[in-house]
């Protein structure tokens, strides 16, 4: 018989919680993402209960910091706390907070720690809420996204071409080939990789959308390449975002 798991105790991580759902009658299910664990699964037993503390702390982007227990990959709360802060994002800015979250549930492993990443989100969240305008949290997304697939090793070459180092012309047109960046575009049968413009790369790179047209390819290119790594597994709250921007697009 093998020796059972030693159980493990994490005290006052600072976390946001990414998504909750039902567990039981009274308890919830927890995906909540650590600055210094990563991801982590955890039930919040009684978190349901009319009276109970949780309740209101177990929300998405409220920081809060939690202990846990437990040797199974799902855990045991056993506290939550709120740490205090920025306001969370409200309105349009909400379901971009929803994306980053989507995002982080369907990429990033449980367990798998990324503090620096963790800070990442936490600056974006806040970020999100300040941002008045959509193209201003257009610009937190593409930072955010670039940064993800940098910290789970798929980090994008921008600035300079795949094969032969040569620097990023703005005004070329490139195929951007997933796993190794970008090649000067050839008009050749069967090549299915995106194309982009020298300029959206850089601007991507640079966090910095100089108009319209732009910041709708680095949308597209971001979209393509993250459904490269998410592998068929669909970002609910994309079709929200791209439904209310259409409501947005008729007034």
């Amino acid at each position: 018989m093998r020796p059972r798991a030693a159980a493990e105790r994490r005290d006052d991580q600072p976390a946001f919680v990414l998504h909750a759902y039902p567990y039981k009658e009274t308890s919830l299910i927890v995906e909540a993402f650590t600055r210094e664990h990563g991801r982590v699964g955890m039930v919040a037993r009684g978190a349901k209960r009319p009276r109970s503390d949780l309740r209101g702390l177990l929300q998405a982007f409220q920081p809060i910091a939690v202990s846990y227990a437990g040797a199974a990959e799902l855990k045991t709360l056993v506290k939550a706390e709120w740490r205090g802060g920025a306001p969370p994002p409200t309105g349009h800015a909400l379901l971009s907070g929803f994306y980053l979250n989507e995002l982080l549930l369907k990429l990033l492993p449980r367990e798998d720690p990324h503090p620096d990443l963790w800070d990442t989100y936490e600056t974006a969240l806040g970020a999100l809420a300040a941002a008045g305008a959509t193209a201003a949290q257009a610009t937190v997304l593409r930072r955010f996204e670039v940064s993800l697939l940098a910290a789970l090793g798929y980090a994008l070459p921008l600035t300079h071409e795949a094969e032969g180092g040569a620097a990023i012309d703005p005004s070329a047109r490139y195929h951007y080939a997933f796993d190794r960046g970008a090649r000067p575009y050839a008009a050749e049968p069967g090549v299915r990789w995106p194309v982009v413009r020298g300029a959206t790369l850089l601007a991507l790179a640079e966090s910095r959308y100089p108009d319209g047209e732009t910041a709708t390819e680095a949308k597209r290119l971001m979209r393509d390449i993250l459904d490269h790594y998410l592998d068929s597994r669909r970002i609910e709250s994309r079709r929200i975002l791209a439904d209310l921007q259409a409501l947005d697009g008729e007034h």
